[in-house]
């Protein structure tokens, strides 16, 4: 785990476990705004003190005190704080398999767990997740750990989420754009050659492409060399060699990029298992 002193009143603390998809962010933002983005795992906050705003599945939301924010894996959304005085949260991220084995586990069954709403006032699921949170940044056992995620994750299921076998419906043309860009990221292609690939139009592609994802296709693009630049830096590569690796002009400029999508710098996160 990771300290950073209070720089101007804003503070983060960071951990990621070694061996398995999950992370733990404690932090406090005053000035900082997330660009929109989304996350490979489930997501959940509980907002500690004042209140944050975001925007997200087409709505705007305010998380204050004591509520939980529950983001499904590939929910864009962004965040800054609701007023000047800013606030302080409390996230965890649980990757899919993870939260598919521990509901199997606790037979439960129907599917994925798919949360309707991102802001949930419920103070048992709140308490559940700040003592998960808690375990994970104090060093807690691995029992211990794995015990909390149990319960955490069985209470999301079972008191804010919906079973069902998760499926986004989605056209051949925003489909195949998708697919072109999953497989080669860091391809410099441009808005023509995209919609050519996809036999559309650039504007009717990129309309159903902010319908269907919530963002632009180079936002996409980004969030997907972002992605692969923590796949490297979790692996050991420096933060210089990352950026060069995934398309991005310097490391200021993967430094500058990582923090907006994710509230933490390359080097935090690199060093965050530790």
């Amino acid at each position: 785990m990771r300290d950073r002193g209070s720089v101007d009143g804003e503070w983060t603390r960071y951990w990621r476990a070694p061996d398995r998809p999950v992370e733990a962010m404690h932090a406090h933002f005053e000035r900082h705004v997330y660009h929109r983005h989304s996350h490979e795992a489930y997501s959940f906050g509980v907002t500690e003190a004042g209140a944050q705003a975001f925007r997200c599945r087409g709505g705007a939301h305010t998380s204050a005190a004591g509520m939980v924010m529950a983001f499904n894996p590939d929910d864009p959304h962004d965040g800054q704080a609701a007023d000047a005085l800013g606030f302080t949260y409390r996230i965890v991220h649980l990757g899919p398999e993870l939260v598919g084995d521990v509901l199997v586990d606790a037979r439960i069954t129907g599917g994925a767990p798919l949360f309707a709403s991102p802001v949930v006032t419920d103070p048992v699921l709140a308490a559940s997740l700040r003592d998960l949170h808690a375990g994970l940044l104090g060093h807690a056992s691995a029992l211990r750990r794995d015990e909390l995620t149990t319960r955490a994750v069985t209470a999301l299921a079972r008191r804010a989420a919906r079973l069902s076998e998760p499926g986004r419906q989605l056209d051949g043309v925003v489909a195949r754009a998708r697919e072109i860009l999953h497989d080669d990221p860091l391809a410099d292609v441009t808005a023509d050659d995209l919609a050519k690939a996809a036999g559309s139009s650039r504007f009717a592609l990129y309309r159903a492409f902010r319908r269907a994802y919530g963002m632009a296709p180079s936002d996409y693009q980004r969030q997907l060399r972002l992605r692969e630049a923590r796949r490297l830096l979790r692996a050991g590569t420096s933060p210089a060699d990352a950026a060069a690796r995934t398309g991005f002009a310097d490391q200021s400029h993967l430094h500058r990029w990582f923090v907006r999508y994710y509230g933490l710098t390359p080097g935090k996160y690199a060093s965050g298992a530790q």
